[in-house]
């Protein structure tokens, strides 16, 4: 089974969640959009790949705004075509953070500005733990979604909608695939003056990662499961 995984940037990587992918007997294709030289110019042209090719479609995070055009204008409207494209094909997509902000903007849905950013780990109310368990995530956002028209809120908080489904769709507003690696590269590509500005310790943040590395394993490998089994219908 072959999986398309949209990497936006280069430090953003499938993590957690393509190890379980690939434990479920997906091969992966990472295609990244932004290289490392233009992660902080990433106005680049991109061609995404026909949506009809694949089995199923990731969609990760990343440090930008959906509704961002004066960042991302030049492939944004891409990736959403991709997006709407797969999910019409009923080919199954998983939209992490920034990719659920796609995906819920590519099916009608909308992205504002949140309330308060979300920074670290947090647990959340879920109206479906065999799905989407409470937790801990990893929370790195600013924005939220809104969820398109006839979309199920799996989960939430106080500050906003946490994951909906649609279809064979599935967007998550927090970060399953989080690894050590990869929250130290954020934190190396502007996340730590972000923690700064937000009053967020970052060794103490670093701290807590490590400490919940196991579970962050298991909770990814239970999203994953829960993905394929109950919301794209692909059986072990």
């Amino acid at each position: 089974m072959r999986a398309l995984v949209v990497q936006h940037d280069h430090v953003t990587e499938p993590g957690l969640v393509g190890a379980r992918l690939r434990e479920r007997g997906y091969d992966l294709t990472e295609v990244t959009v932004v290289p490392a030289d233009r992660h902080h110019t990433p106005d680049v042209t991109f061609d995404f790949p026909e949506a009809a090719e694949w089995d199923l479609v990731v969609s990760l995070g990343a440090p930008w705004s959906v509704y961002d055009e004066s960042a991302i204008g030049s492939w944004i409207g891409g990736e959403l075509a991709l997006l709407r494209k797969a999910h019409h094909l009923g080919i199954p997509v998983l939209g992490v953070c920034f990719g659920a902000q796609a995906l819920t903007t590519a099916l009608g849905g909308g992205v504002e500005r949140s309330a308060r950013p979300e920074i670290g780990w947090t647990e959340i109310d879920t109206h479906d733990p065999a799905l989407v368990g409470r937790g801990p995530w990893m929370q790195w956002h600013y924005d939220r979604c809104v969820p398109p028209p006839g979309a199920e809120e799996v989960a939430r908080n106080a500050v906003c909608v946490q994951a909906f489904r649609l279809g064979r769709s599935l967007g998550v507003q927090f970060h399953p695939e989080i690894t050590r690696w990869m929250l130290e590269g954020w934190l190396a590509e502007g996340g730590a003056e972000e923690c700064a500005q937000q009053g967020v310790d970052t060794a103490e943040l670093l701290a807590r990662s490590r400490e919940l590395e196991p579970r962050a394993r298991d909770n990814a490998r239970r999203l994953v499961d829960g993905f394929l089994d109950r919301v794209a219908g692909v059986t072990h």
